[in-house]
């Protein structure tokens, strides 16, 4: 195993792609990588792993990536394409474990009260969901990795982004919600070797960033790869993959980077 591990398991927008009862290009395609379910990652590290979100296609996820271990569940925020699969955690605490959970003290509230069932402490369920809240307000650590959290508009919420780092080295900084990367954000990740962002679409929208609103934010940051992910139907992979500039690429469901 390297250093760090990145697994795409979603890389799709709200409604997953194809879409239900859409028979556009894209949605018709036979290029797998088309085929989207909703934006989720799975981070790997030799002392600790973790997943950020889990949205409803969380449980197909992680069998499609055999997915055995989960050290902690970190929360970007609470829009249902990314918490909906809360209680597919359970296999994770088989046993009378305890999951511990990362989010926002907005975020954490949400969660809890739309699972409350699962803040209940009965030692009788030993076979559901035990997870122990974290509410992230800075810097934080899991294993030997240094996580911070990187806030970043989505409309009327606060979304998280998470720049994840490692031996003093900004590896991977994952920003799947925002419609814009705030002057403070910038500063956070100056230096960081790869950099996930949002692109919805070509067309602007309220609370995503375009595809030409993540390539500036792509050419600021500089990183040494850049990878769009949370995109809609709007967007064939191999047609946009032809347009965009070296170092950009678009993920796709199952891609690893090994930083």
């Amino acid at each position: 195993m390297s250093d760090f591990t990145l697994t795409f398991l979603g890389t799709g927008t709200s409604l997953g792609i194809p879409m239900i009862g859409c028979d556009c290009e894209v949605c018709s395609s036979l290029d797998p990588r088309d085929n989207r379910t909703r934006a989720s990652i799975y981070c790997e590290t030799p002392e600790c792993v973790w997943g950020v979100d889990a949205g409803p296609d969380f449980r197909a996820q992680a069998l499609r990536e055999n997915i055995r271990r989960m050290d902690a569940m970190l929360f970007t925020h609470a829009h249902t394409d990314h918490v909906m699969g809360f209680d597919d955690l359970r296999p994770f605490c088989f046993g009378g474990r305890k999951l511990p959970i990362y989010a926002s003290a907005e975020t954490m509230e949400t969660i809890q009260r739309s699972f409350a069932f699962a803040f209940v402490d009965d030692p009788r369920s030993l076979g559901y969901l035990r997870p122990v809240p974290n509410i992230v307000e800075g810097p934080f650590t899991l294993g030997e990795t240094v996580i911070t959290p990187l806030p970043v508009p989505h409309g009327r919420v606060t979304t998280f982004g998470y720049l994840f780092t490692r031996g003093g080295r900004k590896l991977a900084a994952y920003l799947s919600d925002c419609k814009a990367v705030p002057p403070a954000v910038m500063a956070e990740i100056a230096g960081v070797d790869t950099v996930i962002l949002d692109a919805l679409r070509y067309k602007e929208h309220g609370t995503h960033m375009s595809v030409a609103e993540a390539l500036a934010v792509a050419a600021e940051v500089g990183a040494r790869q850049t990878w769009f992910t949370h995109l809609s139907h709007d967007l064939g992979h191999a047609e946009l993959e032809r347009t965009l500039p070296s170092g950009v690429g678009i993920a796709y469901d199952g891609l690893k980077l090994c930083l």
